[in-house]
């Protein structure tokens, strides 16, 4: 394994419908910083194939995580940190993707990194070869929905596009609109209300980091944020600091990396 990697690839047409991407990651000196993890909508399968990360508790006690788990949706942020070398290589799920794979309610997983060693023994991708690990999981895990008969429901789909896309979802009596409610929540794993709010926080950083970058203040605003204050909120809700602090946080991650060993 050479320096730093990340790559994505687009998941097999088969997988699509659940998968969103499949992406891999290696660094084999990887910096001890520690990397707060916000929301992003997804739940994901991941598996580690070096030494699997540290995890910090809400008793404030760091633990290693299990080499393969599956990561549930997230309400508030997480702090991880390497403590060796570092080669994942994970299946991010659509929004409401990943309930035939749990085979629960994924509020169930809400919050949650579920060891999934057991259900994922033997699966050995190749160390080293990103394009190879990404068909290796792919196959895997397509054999896994062939076996189970995965279906979506199609109710729940529109409503997270709807929710990605920042737009009205559809119109439905009260009755209706509870019974979606309690449908979303086992699909997803929080209210849809939930979401959204995951989703404009993330549009933040899409405006502010991309190639047309922006302020923070500017990009909140177009993210759909009505003043600061908002956008503040949620910083500190979702990865619990504030931009300036977070901004800070990547600077000094990005040094240390860049640091000869």
């Amino acid at each position: 394994m050479e320096g730093e990697r990340y790559d994505e690839f687009a998941p097999p047409s088969a997988l699509s419908p659940w998968i969103r991407v499949v992406w891999t990651y290696a660094s084999p000196d990887p910096s001890r910083t520690v990397q707060r993890i916000p929301p992003d909508g997804c739940p994901e399968l991941i598996l580690d194939l070096g030494a699997p990360y540290e995890e910090l508790g809400q008793d404030g006690q760091w633990r290693l995580q299990p080499s393969a788990i599956f990561a549930g949706q997230m309400t508030r942020p997480i702090a991880i940190r390497p403590v060796g070398p570092v080669e994942l290589v994970a299946l991010r799920f659509h929004p409401d993707g990943a309930r035939d794979w749990l085979g629960a309610p994924l509020a169930t997983a809400t919050d949650q990194r579920l060891d999934m060693r057991e259900s994922m023994q033997g699966l050995a991708p190749p160390s080293g070869d990103p394009a190879g690990q990404a068909v290796h999981m792919s196959d895997w895990l397509d054999g896994v929905r062939r076996r189970e008969g995965w279906s979506l429901d199609a109710d729940v789909r529109e409503e997270v596009e709807a929710a990605r896309d920042d737009r009205p979802g559809v119109a439905r009596s009260p009755s209706d609109r509870r019974a979606m409610q309690r449908r979303f929540l086992d699909r997803v794993g929080v209210p849809a209300r939930e979401l959204r709010s995951v989703f404009r926080f993330r549009r933040v950083f899409d405006h502010a980091l991309g190639p047309d970058a922006e302020g923070w203040l500017e990009a909140g605003l177009s993210a759909g944020y009505f003043d600061q204050p908002q956008m503040a909120r949620d910083f500190r809700r979702f990865l619990g600091c504030t931009a300036t602090e977070w901004a800070r946080e990547q600077a000094e991650l990005a040094r240390a990396l860049a640091e000869p060993a």
